[in-house]
């Protein structure tokens, strides 16, 4: 998360005072903003043994875990607001992940690269997977298992039982409401357990 437009416009959901997890958090910045800037308190969860020290010089508290194993650590309602940002595209199960993120707080809020973005359905119809700034992966080198779109989560927050609060797509810094999975590279959402 080091777009600065992109991280005021994911601060400006989130409530001043809010209680905030960060699931993959990586060095901190957005949650030490929130800190800082909206007075929230937190933890962030990062596995990445730098990202975790990254937290620390920043003084945000981060528990390093995988999110693999899911977050059974956690009460559930524990947190007001549970951000995913740019993590969905890098977990196998993704759908156990969106209910845990439901349980553990009352708002969940996440990002991903919408492979919907017409510049990436172009690239395809020439026969090459899109490489983008927000896909900047050959298809062979990616951490990405996955590929999403602003369309399919919508799907998916359904088939979870989630009640999508608010979406949009950001493109250049700029949120893009109107036909956000064509003319978005970022999905955002903010849902709850409906």
């Amino acid at each position: 998360m080091s777009d600065r437009a992109v991280m005021e416009m994911i601060a400006a959901l989130v409530p001043p005072g809010s209680r905030v997890l960060d699931l993959g958090c990586g060095s901190g910045e957005l949650l030490h903003h929130l800190q800082t800037q909206r007075g929230c308190t937190g933890y962030g969860v990062e596995l990445d043994d730098a990202n975790v020290l990254a937290c620390a010089q920043r003084g945000v508290n981060v528990i390093q875990l995988n999110l693999e194993e899911g977050l059974a650590i956690f009460e559930d309602q524990s947190f007001d607001v549970v951000l995913q940002l740019e993590t969905l595209q890098h977990l196998r199960n993704t759908e156990a992940m969106l209910r845990e993120t439901a349980r553990v707080g009352r708002v969940g809020i996440v990002s991903f690269p919408n492979f919907a973005h017409w510049p990436n359905r172009l690239q395809v119809l020439t026969g090459r997977m899109p490489v983008t700034r927000v896909l900047p992966y050959q298809w062979y080198d990616t951490p990405n298992i996955r590929v999403g779109t602003h369309a399919d989560f919508e799907v998916l927050a359904r088939k979870c039982g989630l009640r999508v609060l608010d979406s949009f797509g950001v493109q250049a810094g700029r949120a893009v409401r109107r036909l956000p999975n064509l003319m978005a590279s970022m999905a955002v959402f903010k849902f709850d357990r409906g």
